[in-house]
């Protein structure tokens, strides 16, 4: 496997381990993380990183040999996050947050 794959899947798991960091002590309440702006901007920009890390994955595995559940969605989310960033609610990104990490860190 090329080694800029290997980097990037690299990052995707590094951002979701600090993604469950934020919610060690406590579970991933809503109310909670609505409260908490730094936890916030931290979990979005773990997010962000593992939506642009998904698509050059994406854009580079030409045989197709990765199997990524849900990367579009991932990418999508990503872009939603980065360019509709007013248009985002906290519902989705904590929603798509604990569907990701479960499904990813797997």
């Amino acid at each position: 496997m090329d080694k800029k794959i290997l980097k990037w899947l690299y990052d995707v798991k590094v951002s979701i381990d600090e993604i469950n960091s934020y919610f060690i002590d406590e579970k991933m309440d809503f109310f909670e993380y609505r409260k908490n702006l730094m936890r916030k901007r931290a979990v979005e920009r773990n997010l962000e990183i593992i939506g642009e890390a998904i698509n050059r994955i994406l854009k580079s595995d030409h045989s197709n040999t990765l199997k990524i559940t849900d990367a579009t969605a991932i990418v999508g989310l990503r872009n939603q996050v980065i360019h509709a960033y007013d248009n985002i609610s906290d519902e989705t990104i904590l929603g798509n947050t604990y569907q990701s990490s479960s499904k990813v860190k797997n």
